[in-house]
């Protein structure tokens, strides 16, 4: 699956103020419906979650390749912006895996409704 991303400023801005968000023990997700057919995301791993860049380009790198491993699950488009609550390791994958289906089937869920 192709993964679109979330690049500019303006495009985070306005999914944080769309202010519809869903919260996993991993993860929490701010959502904004988009007028395209594909979801666009973007990965946010502030410093308060892990000091060093090595672990917060990891934590996204993880999320990216989990991402794409999903399968498509609506046909309308959202913006999500995806943010780690806590740090992560390796050992801590299937967790994760879990926590982001669990938020995606709940985007599955409102897609209806937008």
């Amino acid at each position: 699956m192709t993964l679109y991303k979330l690049k500019k400023t303006d495009e985070f801005s306005s999914v944080f103020s769309f202010r519809k968000r869903f919260y996993g023990e991993w993860l929490f997700a701010n959502i904004m419906p988009n007028q395209q057919d594909h979801h666009r995301y973007g990965l946010v791993v502030s410093k308060k979650v892990a000091k060093l860049a090595v672990k917060r380009n990891y934590m996204k790198r993880v999320l990216r390749e989990l991402l794409r491993a999903q399968p498509s699950l609506v046909d309308h488009g959202f913006d999500v912006v995806l943010q780690v609550r806590k740090a992560f390791q390796h050992d801590d994958f299937p967790a994760i895996q879990r926590d982001l289906s669990q938020l995606l089937a709940r985007l599955k869920k409102i897609a209806p409704v937008s």
